[in-house]
């Protein structure tokens, strides 16, 4: 053996992994130390000239590709490059043990392939670490995905690389969107870059770090939706890598608190109604006697007067605006509570014939075009029946005048099974109420009307009414072809009743 042989031999020999040189046949030419050992073989000699799939087949391994086509060797042997093959091998203890075979071609001076060098490198431990870093992996991407806080992490380019479910539903994307998302689609314009100024900021929240801070978002559909979030750098060594944020959808929170404030609201504007009331039944009391004073006497002047005498078109005058001031004050004790009540049994449809049979100048309806259409169903419903067509007229006369006195005035009746209430429209063809008036057209003494042409407690002494017999009133709708307001009451049924289902 001359010394380069000998060398080659020791250098062979001390490789630490296991190591085959086999021909072309795939017939074992050489097997270093490392392999022998591995495989309980006292003699090299024992297995040259066998084939490889002879060593291994006959082991604990008997799914080697060695007669299919993919088998790494005949790969090798027949394109000239390296190969390698990945084995999960089941030892007799039960234990499993992963092998990475590597295949080198040895070329001849042809560029033939003359041996081929098959070295077995065990990488259980590689393998354990990675099947448990994949697992570690899978837990935190089930993690994410279950959380209920919508979570989104994107790149330092801005390219959205995970969203979970929550964040899917908040930002209206699909799990196939968020490859071809880019960070700023999900912000109005400016935010995201805003929100990154933040996180290098070290006196905002420290470094790499952005604490809760209220943001608009953007949905798929252009949406803005208010937020909280935090959101962070994440970093390998000193480099910027990607951020990361997460959310909270502020929409029912902040609806929670408007409702809380309007309840607020309500209870103050309750209180100041309160006082009001009580004002104006101060008021109405010290008004309403010298008032009766005042219609007293100048009806018994009319009557002591010649019938051609100038002073009979004033005492008129005097006495048709004491009647209108007798009316307001009238209002006024409605408002304030101060009329007692008496409920009874009637129908819907008795009270809208008797509403508009009551209207003083029926000259006002001349020019009217009237609808009924009233249910053929008697309902019946338990409240103060003379109080009620005070409303009706009141709903009646305030349609006529947003018709100026030409239009289409309907009426209709109707149960509501799934309230159990009976319902009143009052339906005109004018011209609507302007958005700015109708928070406040319940409000007493609010008018649009002109001077002299209302009080504004109509509508504020009608929604009083009705609440007093458990029942509501709004405007179910308003537009430039006319208003409808909506009066519902609880329903009274037959069996529960003895009294008459008429009124008058």
């Amino acid at each position: 053996m001359s010394p380069s042989e000998d060398w080659r031999i020791r250098v062979f020999d001390s490789l630490s992994f296991p190591t085959l040189i086999l021909d072309t046949e795939h017939r074992i030419v050489a097997a270093n130390r490392k392999f022998l050992e591995r495989k309980h073989i006292p003699e090299e000699m024992q297995i040259v000239g066998k084939t490889c799939r002879d060593i291994f087949r006959n082991g604990h391994d008997p799914d080697l590709p060695c007669l299919r086509n993919d088998c790494p060797l005949a790969q090798t042997i027949a394109q000239k490059t390296g190969h390698s093959l990945l084995r999960q091998i089941r030892q007799e203890d039960g234990r499993t043990r992963w092998e990475d075979r590597v295949f080198s071609p040895i070329l001849d001076d042809r560029g033939e392939v003359s041996f081929v060098i098959e070295s077995i490198r065990d990488v259980t431990k590689t393998k354990q670490l990675e099947i448990m870093f994949q697992g570690i992996s899978e837990f935190m991407d089930r993690v994410i995905q279950s959380s209920p806080s919508p979570i989104v992490a994107a790149d330092r380019k801005g390219q959205v690389l995970l969203m979970n479910r929550a964040a899917e539903n908040l930002f209206g994307y699909r799990v196939e969107d968020v490859p071809e998302l880019n960070i700023e689609a999900l912000y109005p314009v400016g935010v995201a870059r805003e929100i990154m100024k933040k996180l290098r900021d070290d006196s905002f929240g420290g470094h790499g770090k952005m604490p809760m801070t209220r943001v608009d978002i953007r949905t798929s559909s252009g949406e803005l939706i208010p937020v909280e979030m935090t959101a962070a750098i994440i970093y390998e060594g000193d480099e910027e890598v990607a951020t990361m944020g997460i959310y909270n959808d502020l929409r029912e929170r902040l609806s929670i608190r408007r409702k809380l404030m309007e309840a607020q609201a309500q209870v103050v504007q309750s209180e100041k109604m309160a006082s009001l009331g009580r004002l104006a039944a101060g008021v109405a009391h010290e008004i309403n006697n010298p008032l009766t004073g005042i219609l007293m006497f100048t009806g018994m002047a009319l009557e002591k007067l010649p019938p051609g005498s100038s002073l009979r078109k004033t005492l008129h005058c005097i006495l048709e605006d004491a009647e209108r001031c007798r009316d307001i004050v009238k209002n006024l004790l409605v408002y304030s509570r101060q009329t007692s009540t008496r409920k009874e049994v009637f129908a819907l449809n008795d009270l809208v014939e008797e509403g508009l049979r009551l209207i003083r100048d029926q000259k006002l309806l001349m020019h009217i075009d009237i609808h009924k259409d009233l249910c053929r169903d008697s309902i019946q419903v338990f409240a103060d029946a003379n109080k009620l067509k005070q409303v009706m007229i009141n709903l009646i006369m305030n349609a006529i005048d947003a018709m100026a006195g030409r239009g289409t005035l309907t009426l209709r009746t109707y149960r509501n099974e799934h309230r159990d209430s009976g319902c009143i429209e009052v339906q005109d063809t004018g011209s609507g109420i302007a958005k700015e008036h109708l928070p406040r057209i319940f409000d007493p003494f609010y008018t649009t009307k002109a001077p002299g042409k209302g009080t504004g407690l109509g509508l504020s002494t009608a929604i009083g009414i009705v609440k007093d017999n458990n029942g509501s009133l709004t405007v179910k709708e308003t537009g430039p072809n006319g208003t409808t307001f909506l009066l519902e009451l609880p329903l009274v049924h037959a069996a529960e009743n003895g009294f008459p289902d008429s009124i008058g």
